[in-house]
C-alpha cells in the first residue's frame, strides 16, 4: 500500500501545527518589518534635519554655486574675518563654516579651502561641496586660460555602442544587466531555499530518530516513502511559510506607512536627493525607457517554466541528501563532517554563475556546469535569460531528474539503516557499508 500521501499530510500538519513554526511564521515578518520601519524612521528624522552652512568666500568667485535645498541652507558671509565667522557660526550653532581663502590663482584657491565644524561633518555633505567647487574652479581655470567653456561642453560626445547579432537581434548593456539580475535572483533564491529548508528536513529526521518515534513508523512504511514524505511535506510547509511571510509583510508595510507616515523610500537617503535630481535628466529618463524595453524582451515564459522545474529538481536532489545525513547521525554536531560535500557544489555553482556567466554565458565553463546536476539548477537559471537553446535546457533537466532518482536510491539505502542506528558516530566507511545492506 502506498502510504506516501499520508506521510506527506502528517509531515505537513506536524510542521504547521508546531508552536515554534507558528510563532516564527508570524513573528519573523513582524521583526523584519519593525527593523526596516525603525531604520526608515530614523533615516527620515536624520534627513529632515535642517542644516545651515555659512560660506566665507574671500575670493568672491565661487559663492554663487551654493543654492539652498530643502534641508540645507547656505548663508553667505561678507566683510567679516575668519575668526569672527567661526565665533558667529559657533554661537548660532550652525552645521559648519566653509572657508575659501583669498587668492588670484585657482590652484591656490583649491588648496585654501577648509570646512570648520563642531563635530565631524557628513561625508555626503563634504562630497557635495567638493563637487560644486571642483566644477566652478575648473571652469574658472579654463576661462583664465582663454578657453571657451561652451565650446568644450558642445564638443563632448557620448558613446553608446549599439549591439546587434548577425541575425539582426538588437541588444544593449542594459539587456545584459537585467538578464544577469533575473538569473542571479533565481539562483540565489534556490540556494537560500535549499540551505534553509534542507536543514529543516535534516533536523526533523534527527528529532524523530532520537525520540524513537521512527521505530514505530518504519514498521509499516517503506523507508523511501518515509523519506520522500518528509521532503515533500517539509517543502509544502516551507512554501506555506514563505507565502504567509509575503502576505504579512505587504500588509504590515502598508499599515505602518499609513498609520505612522513612514516612507520606506527614505532608507535610500542621504543620497535620495541626488538621485531625485539625476532622475529628472533626459538621459536618465531615456535609460529607464531602455530598461522597460529590455524587460519585455526577456524570455519571461521560458524563465518561469524553467525556474519551476529546475527549482523543484534542485531542491529535491539536495533535500534527499540532507535527509540521508539526518538519518546517519544522532545529533546536529555530527552533521558537520557530511555538510561540506553538499555545500561545496552549491557554493561552486554560485561562484561560477557570478564570475563566469556574466562574462561568457555560452562559454565552455558556463555550459559544462549548466549540465552538471549538482550545479545546473543555479548555473542554468543564470544562463537562460541570455538565451539557451531548448534542447540544452531539456537535456540538463533530464540529467537533473536522473541524478535525483539515483540520489533518492542512494539516500534511501543510508536512510533505511541509519534511522535505526544509535550511539555510534558514523564515518564515510560506515556509510559505504550501509549501501551494501
Amino acid at each position: 500500500m502506498n502510504h506516501l500521501p499520508l506521510i506527506i499530510k502528517r509531515e505537513y500538519l506536524t510542521k504547521v501545527k508546531n508552536k515554534s513554526f507558528i510563532v516564527m511564521t508570524f513573528l519573523s515578518p513582524m521583526i523584519m518589518i519593525a527593523l526596516i520601519a525603525v531604520v526608515a524612521y530614523l533615516s527620515q528624522i536624520n534627513n529632515n534635519k535642517a542644516r545651515t552652512i555659512s560660506i566665507l568666500d574671500e575670493t568672491g568667485l565661487v559663492s554663487d554655486v551654493f543654492k539652498n535645498t530643502e534641508n540645507t541652507t547656505y548663508s553667505i558671509l561678507s566683510n567679516i574675518s575668519l575668526d569672527e565667522a567661526k565665533k558667529q557660526v559657533k554661537a548660532k550653532e550652525e552645521y559648519g563654516l566653509l572657508y575659501i581663502g583669498k587668492s588670484s590663482d585657482t590652484a591656490q584657491i583649491a588648496n585654501a579651502i577648509k570646512f570648520y565644524s563642531e563635530d565631524s561633518p557628513s561625508l555626503t555633505i563634504i562630497s557635495s561641496l567638493e563637487n560644486k567647487l571642483e566644477k566652478k574652479l575648473s571652469d574658472l581655470k579654463l576661462q583664465q586660460d582663454g578657453v571657451d567653456i561652451e565650446k568644450i561642453a558642445a564638443s563632448k560626445t557620448r558613446i553608446d555602442i549599439a549591439q546587434e547579432s548577425f541575425t539582426g537581434e538588437k541588444t544593449s548593456k542594459i539587456d545584459n544587466i537585467l538578464k544577469l539580475a533575473f538569473g542571479g535572483a533565481a539562483g540565489y533564491l534556490l540556494f537560500m531555499f535549499i540551505i534553509i529548508y534542507g536543514n529543516m528536513i535534516m533536523r526533523s529526521v534527527i528529532e524523530e530518530k532520537t525520540s524513537r518515534i521512527i521505530e514505530v513508523i518504519i514498521s509499516s512504511v517503506k523507508p523511501i516513502q518515509l523519506m520522500m514524505g518528509k521532503i515533500i511535506g517539509t517543502s509544502l510547509a516551507g512554501i506555506t511559510q514563505f507565502v504567509i511571510w509575503m502576505i504579512l509583510g505587504g500588509i504590515m508595510v502598508f499599515v505602518l506607512s499609513a498609520i505612522f507616515g513612514i516612507d520606506m523610500a527614505q532608507m535610500q537617503t542621504p543620497q535620495q536627493e541626488m538621485m531625485q535630481q539625476a532622475m529628472q535628466s533626459p538621459e536618465v529618463q531615456n535609460e529607464m525607457q531602455n530598461v522597460m524595453v529590455a524587460f519585455f524582451k526577456l524570455p519571461i515564459l521560458n524563465l518561469v517554466i524553467a525556474f519551476m522545474f529546475f527549482f523543484i529538481g534542485g531542491y529535491l536532489l539536495y533535500s534527499s541528501l540532507y535527509a540521508a545525513i539526518g538519518a546517519a547521525v544522532d545529533n546536529e554536531t555530527d552533521t558537520q563532517q557530511f555538510m561540506l560535500p553538499i555545500l561545496m557544489p552549491l557554493i561552486l555553482a554560485v561562484y561560477v554563475g557570478v564570475f563566469t556567466v556574466i562574462e561568457d554565458p555560452h562559454g565552455t565553463i558556463s555550459t559544462i556546469f549548466s549540465f552538471i546536476p549538482f550545479t545546473s539548477p543555479v548555473v542554468m537559471l543564470m544562463r537562460i535569460p541570455f538565451g539557451v537553446p531548448i534542447w540544452q535546457q531539456v537535456v540538463s533537466l533530464l540529467l537533473l531528474i536522473g541524478t535525483f532518482m539515483f540520489a533518492v536510491w542512494f539516500a534511501a539505502k543510508i536512510y533505511r539503516v541509519g534511522i535505526l542506528m544509535y550511539g555510534k558516530k558514523p564515518s564515510y566507511k560506515e556509510l559505504y557499508k550501509w549501501l551494501k545492506y
